[in-house]
């Protein structure tokens, strides 16, 4: 029982360290705030226009990779924070590259937004 116990504890404070990052990211990040928002005003899009559920699916997937690559850009500018808290050119890079990751991430939800929706709207 004792390790039922201990692992069922383990799972907790791992969820409740995963939720504290997701928090930090808000909190920190503006633009985890508008892709927080973007989220909720598609999923509203989504009630409102009755998307099917194979569309259902693709928001809900890429919804959930821009703001975990936003959450991996915010672990990655933290991390060069700690590392060089002064400039140094390869965390600049480093925080770049993260950041171009959540863009290339970001277009391609944007053209998948428009394919969804646009036919429903027009």
């Amino acid at each position: 029982m004792v390790k039922r116990d201990s692992f069922l504890v383990h799972q907790v404070k791992s969820f409740s360290f995963a939720i504290e990052g997701i928090a930090y990211s808000f909190k920190k990040g503006t633009h985890f705030k508008i892709h927080t928002i973007t989220a909720i005003a598609v999923v509203v899009l989504g009630l409102f226009y009755t998307v099917s559920p194979l569309e259902w699916l693709v928001l809900i997937l890429t919804i959930s990779a821009v703001i975990s690559a936003e959450t991996m850009n915010t672990a990655i500018e933290e991390t060069c924070d700690i590392l060089h808290p002064d400039e140094h050119p390869k965390a600049r890079l480093a925080k770049h590259c993260a950041a171009g990751a959540v863009l290339i991430l970001s277009v391609a939800a944007a053209a998948i937004g428009i394919i969804i929706f646009a036919p429903k709207i027009i």
